[in-house]
């Protein structure tokens, strides 16, 4: 069974860090495009970062690009979210999520995590 466990979020003050993880299990990380997405109370869920599969080739949008960084980690099946220099608008539940295409679209993607909140107090 796919499944995808978001860890990491939590309460942090503007300007400071947090570190999102995405466990997956009964796949391989390598093997798919994963994603970040986050939503915000009242807002549409939107693309924040994604990581190709493969080759790992990496994709930000332009809100957060230079502040987030993705990465993945193979030999512990996890993909992270590493966030700086964090902004009160950063605040929402990040979601990952897996599909067969890198893309900032959710459309694209085929299995998704409960999500974990990231709040930053101004």
């Amino acid at each position: 069974e796919v499944q995808l466990a978001e860890s990491g979020g939590g309460l942090v003050q503007a300007g400071g860090s947090l570190r999102l993880s995405c466990a997956a299990s009964g796949f391989t990380v390598d093997d798919y495009a994963i994603g970040w997405f986050r939503q915000a109370p009242g807002k549409e869920r939107e693309g924040v970062s994604c990581v190709d599969k493969g080759d790992g080739g990496t994709y930000y949008a332009g809100s957060v690009k230079g502040r987030f960084t993705i990465s993945r980690d193979n030999a512990k099946n996890t993909v992270y979210l590493q966030m700086n220099s964090l902004k009160p608008e950063d605040t929402a539940v990040y979601y990952c999520a897996a599909g067969p295409i890198w893309s900032l679209h959710q459309v694209r993607y085929d299995y998704w995590g409960q999500g974990t909140q990231v709040t930053v107090s101004s």
